[in-house]
């Protein structure tokens, strides 16, 4: 069988969806493949999931500071059937129905790639003017010795576990790291985890990768440190580690990384992959004529915003509104307790690209009044890079409660490039968080 279509959207996560959506919108004529659920990887074993775990053990540590609120008990059971309401009990057959109703053709199988316009899915060949690929990322498994013979679960077990484990080895320090760190050892878990760089976070400024590790009270941290060896004994998996010491666990949890999902027959269109197997595009999503594509499979910033945002970057170039990628101010958040987020530079980074760098610190307890509103304790740090010979944001960062929703006053600075002299400028609403933003743009020495 051949189908001609306008469009074929291979891989429905969050941008791929975005395009799917917004072509059918237009009216055209579109064909969605996808190989496991209609959403991706994002609203089945990964964001969602994972912050619909996290919510309940952020509100019971919010509480214990809060004055005159009694600590609320965790309900793993009431936890988990949440959890699997909000993942559709992995049951994406309303979202398929859905499509289908409003026009698109739906194919359940794994596309590949069989010439210019041309997809083959489950001995069928479809053709379009044109393709796009999202099919987004896996796991990046380390190498461990011993690896493939023990319990290990990746995001996609860990998100929609059904008990909780009482012992984790936790492999790797980053967002995702954190995140399955705190929620596990504040259900009750014993949790290690292993960070083979220097601190946590290594991408980010030295200060959060020492603030998220003070967070993470009752998690046994180990820097500069890797499992070398697994293996069974009995019902137990032991880890060898490289500082002589060994780790006795029920799971090892990865988090340690994804790579593209890219193996779609690309030689058949003469595209090659990036060094970590990234699909290069242009800036407008392009990867040769009539050949696009979104999200974790470009291999920049691999998040489900950036995917969303290229999706709409794809979605107006085909329908004839010209759109080139920025993705200048990209925020980077860690659901942990509290919230951590950066976007931009840090200075390091801002260094070495030539700017003239400026930067300052402020605890949000001695600048501002919103912490003390909202905790007995209260806490809070807020960082600037600047560009001196702008006068104008290069990076943000901070670490505090709520800050996935303030961080967002520094990306659009960024973004838009704003003067640092219309944030001192500026009147945010009396007590909030986001007042920080004059307090540290104050000290900084432009």
């Amino acid at each position: 069988m051949s189908e001609q279509f306008d469009a074929i959207v291979v891989g429905m996560g969050p941008g791929g969806e975005t395009v799917a959506q917004t072509l059918m919108d237009a009216g055209r004529r579109v064909a969605v493949v996808e190989k496991e659920l209609i959403g991706g990887e994002c609203p089945y074993w990964a964001c969602m999931p994972s912050k619909t775990l996290l919510r309940p053990v952020e509100a019971r540590a919010e509480t214990s500071r809060v004055a005159g609120v009694s600590t609320p008990a965790l309900d793993w059971t009431m936890i988990r059937d949440y959890r699997d309401v909000i993942v559709g009990h992995l049951d994406d057959s309303s979202r398929v129905a859905a499509y289908r109703n409003d026009g698109a053709t739906v194919v359940k199988g794994e596309g590949k790639l069989a010439g210019p316009g041309e997809l083959s899915v489950n001995g069928d060949r479809l053709q379009a003017r044109d393709i796009i690929l999202s099919t987004g990322s896996r796991q990046a498994w380390p190498r461990i010795d011993g690896l493939e013979e023990v319990p290990v679960w990746t995001n996609r077990e860990a998100t929609n576990l059904t008990d909780i484990p009482a012992r984790v080895l936790l492999i790797g320090g980053s967002a995702v790291g954190i995140e399955l760190a705190t929620f596990l050892s504040r259900m009750g878990s014993s949790v290690t985890m292993l960070e083979r760089g220097p601190r946590l976070l290594m991408r980010e400024v030295p200060e959060l990768g020492e603030r998220a590790l003070s967070a993470l009270g009752g998690v046994d941290v180990r820097l500069d440190c890797r499992a070398q060896v697994v293996r069974r004994d009995g019902t137990d998996t032991v880890a060898e580690l490289d500082d002589g010491t060994s780790v006795r666990v029920d799971v090892i949890v990865l988090a340690s990384g994804r790579i593209p999902n890219s193996d779609l027959d690309l030689k058949t269109v003469d595209v090659s992959t990036g060094p970590h197997g990234e699909v290069p595009t242009d800036d407008h999503c392009r990867v040769t004529d009539g050949l696009w594509a979104v999200g974790d499979l470009t291999g920049v910033a691999m998040f489900t915003h950036t995917a969303m945002y290229q999706g709409r970057v794809v979605a107006d170039n085909l329908l004839g509104r010209p759109h080139t990628a920025n993705y200048l101010g990209i925020p980077r958040v860690v659901f942990s307790e509290p919230e951590i987020a950066a976007v931009g530079l840090t200075a390091d980074a801002a260094r070495r690209q030539g700017f003239d760098v400026a930067t300052s610190q402020v605890e949000l307890p001695e600048v501002i009044h919103r912490p003390e509103t909202y905790e007995t304790k209260p806490r809070g740090t807020l960082g600037l890079v600047a560009d001196r010979r702008r006068r104008t944001l290069v990076g943000v960062w901070a670490i505090a409660p709520q800050v996935g929703e303030w961080i967002h006053t520094g990306a659009l600075a960024i973004r838009a490039q704003l003067p640092v002299d219309i944030l001192v400028d500026g009147i945010a609403q009396f007590p909030t968080f986001n007042e920080a933003y004059y307090a540290a743009a104050s000290a900084l020495r432009l």
